[in-house]
């Protein structure tokens, strides 16, 4: 999909995405999304695509590094805990839980029993978190290996972009079966009536992003929810120019030419 495409039909879909925003904060409602994926399949563009235009204060990303020592003594679940909404908020969970039955059961960060006592608690800890009130929305970003491999060239490539590049990602590039077969498990165990599981096409990013926010909005209750009538009288005089005491502001970016 090309970028003006992309954009045209964003547009609309974003402007639903802050009445979203609004119904949410009237109604207090709690809202947590899951990112989850192979490297590179998009999360991060999804992500900043959700909440673009959002409150930042309203609408969170929590995307947390490798636990430190002491959280590696926690309940698996406890680090996530304090990052969950309060009433009125959006939280977008960049990768979450489930780093734990992806890259920490294929990389061998934890080990079958650990593995397995997760894929047994989720159900239990997601139901909790539903039967709460939360609206909790799980989606798994799919990608080819060719694709993959593409990005990860252009990660390489890209001064910008190579920060993404890690240890792990390049270790995982011979593991592309294994996170298949941990994926799938990770499905049987944890795909739930209450809790479900969305994967979309992210071969194509933009048009991924589209599906995805897409099928968030169609998921919600009716959001409507009409913005609050703001008086804007005229100005009593005639607009004022920006006046310096004590500094005077840096010499402007200089122009192209």
């Amino acid at each position: 999909m090309k970028g003006k495409e992309f954009r045209e039909a964003l547009e609309p879909l974003t402007e639903e995405l802050v009445g979203m925003a609004r119904w949410a904060r009237t109604t207090g409602a709690r809202i947590v999304v899951l990112f989850e994926g192979r490297d590179t399949a998009g999360k991060g563009g999804a992500i900043r695509a959700v909440r673009d235009k959002l409150n930042p204060r309203q609408c969170r990303t929590v995307a947390l590094s490798k636990p430190t020592d002491e959280e590696q003594t926690q309940w698996y679940f406890q680090r996530y805990i304090a990052h969950l909404p309060c009433a009125g908020e959006i939280v977008l969970f960049d990768r979450s839980w489930y780093n734990r039955a992806g890259v920490e059961d294929v990389m061998g960060y934890a080990n079958k029993a650990q593995v397995a006592a997760f894929l047994e608690q989720a159900p239990v800890f997601e139901k909790m978190l539903t039967d709460d009130g939360i609206l909790l929305f799980k989606y798994w970003l799919t990608t080819d290996q060719e694709r993959q491999e593409e990005r990860l060239a252009e990660r390489l490539e890209d001064p910008l972009k190579r920060w993404k590049l890690s240890p792990v990602d390049l270790a995982a590039r011979e593991k592309y079966d294994e996170y298949t077969r941990a994926r799938e498990a990770m499905l049987r165990a944890t795909h739930t009536d209450n809790a479900p599981w969305t994967l979309v096409d992210f071969n194509d990013q933009k048009r991924g992003r589209l599906t995805l926010i897409r099928d968030l909005l169609d998921r919600l209750p009716d959001t409507h929810v009409e913005p609050p009538e703001i008086d804007f009288p005229k100005l009593s005089s005639a607009p004022k120019a920006e006046s310096y005491g004590v500094i005077q502001p840096i010499t402007d970016f200089p122009d192209s030419d």
